[in-house]
């Protein structure tokens, strides 16, 4: 819950002012405050268009209706005007009506594998099904945004980006550092710019990288669009070079510090981790606190499910404890793990002498590329993130009104049961 600052332009505005027709439905941005601009909301992501509604299928699903937002956008569209549409859908957001899925005709065989950090029962076979019915509702309203395109003759010269913000909304993905937490999809379609299509290109890519992207698609300079200085780099160069060969980026830099609130003073848990070579190296400055909450606040960064109760429940017998210690116990301040072998970040290889030199080149590179951007963490003025106060009043200091005041109070994404008010500090 920050405040948006001023002197950082969106993409969306950008090429707002550079003749684009710019606009939304759904999410955008938050949770927080964009600010004014001449006395007006500020439009980080263009003009909402929510006005179409719809019946859904499910309790757990957004009543907008994504895909006729987008076709009125483009019926209101100047003719010959070059536009910019952000689809931001709330799916496959919690919370889920659960047993949806089995509603809907699907079967818990379905789940071909579930991570080794869950159990595997009924609950979160369910839950994980849910989870794969929000995820073909959002695909579905991507089949009506293509079919309007095509209606529309704007298919074939539309760059097309689907991707999403984070890992999902489970225990040890959603809020962490790890391979299931910052690993998305990322699909691209753009059949009059990317040349030779089929080929395959292993470099890493980053969401550092969209923004530049678009403006040079766009054919805006990114010295005249207005926006603050990147790292990003734009992947037109892979779209146009027809060679598979093309040295794009060799790594990814990852990070954390406040998500929600639930420790005391509302502090965050500071993390920061480069993914190379197929390397995962992760830093976790503050190991003295509880990674994802405090058991007395409901371990609150994770949201309520039935996954989470589940894997909370292991933390009572001694053969699942592990699972409970993986996804809510404390941390070492040093992780690595190999992806190829180990996507689910389960051995920790950072004590072992055999991958020593691993872990020191991975966090040279990091250390070294997070000093030329001036990050606070390396200059030892991380407490600078903690004084960024929160900004939702009705949840702020969440930890000292529930344990210190005794206020039966919790946020609406904390089950009332995540909560250990007996758990030792």
């Amino acid at each position: 819950w920050c405040i948006f600052p001023a002197e950082f332009k969106t993409y969306m505005e950008a090429l707002g002012e550079h003749g684009y027709y710019v606009g939304n439905t759904a999410k955008v941005w938050g949770p927080g405050d964009p600010g004014q601009v001449n006395g007006e909301r500020r439009l980080l992501g263009g003009k909402a268009w929510n006005n179409a509604r719809l019946d859904p299928p499910t309790t757990g699903i957004s009543k907008i209706d994504y895909a006729a937002n987008f076709k009125e956008f483009l019926e209101n569209k100047p003719d010959e005007q070059p536009f910019c549409f952000w689809y931001g859908s709330t799916e496959p957001h919690r919370a889920y009506e659960y047993a949806s899925s089995l509603k809907a005709g699907h079967e818990l065989n379905e789940i071909k594998e579930v991570p080794v950090f869950f159990p595997d029962n009924e609950i979160v076979r369910t839950d994980m099904l849910d989870y794969v019915l929000e995820i073909e509702y959002f695909d579905s309203h991507i089949v009506r945004i293509l079919e309007t395109l095509e209606e529309n003759g704007e298919l074939e010269n539309t760059l097309i980006v689907v991707t999403s913000d984070h890992g999902m909304p489970f225990p040890r993905a959603k809020t962490d550092a790890y391979d299931y937490s910052n690993h998305v999809f990322l699909a691209m379609m753009w059949k009059k710019g990317i040349k030779r299509p089929g080929r395959t290109v292993d470099d890493y890519v980053s969401f550092i990288d969209l923004a530049p992207t678009f403006l040079d698609v766009a054919g805006v300079e990114w010295k005249e669009s207005g926006m603050q200085p990147t790292p990003g780099k734009s992947l037109n160069s892979v779209f146009m070079n027809p060679g598979a060969d093309q040295s794009f980026r060799d790594h990814v830099l990852i990070g954390k510090e406040k998500h929600g609130v639930g420790r005391p003073g509302d502090y965050g848990y500071p993390i920061r981790g480069i993914i190379r070579n197929g390397w995962l190296y992760i830093i976790n400055y503050r190991n003295d606190l509880w990674p994802v909450g405090n058991p007395q606040t409901g371990y609150s960064d994770i949201g309520g499910s039935p996954t989470k109760t589940e894997v909370l429940k292991s933390r009572h017998d001694p053969e699942t404890k592990y699972l409970w210690d993986l996804s809510f116990g404390k941390r070492p301040e040093e992780e690595l793990y190999n992806l190829k072998e180990d996507p689910y970040c389960i051995k920790n290889l950072a004590n072992d002498e055999t991958y020593s030199a691993i872990a020191a080149e991975l966090k040279s590179i990091m250390e070294a590329e997070l000093t030329k951007e001036d990050d606070p963490r390396m200059s030892g003025n991380g407490e600078v993130f903690q004084n960024y106060e929160a900004m939702n009043e009705q949840v702020k200091n969440y930890y000292e009104r529930r344990v210190v005041q005794g206020e039966d109070f919790h946020p609406a994404w904390v089950n009332a049961s995540d909560i250990e008010p007996d758990f030792p500090d």
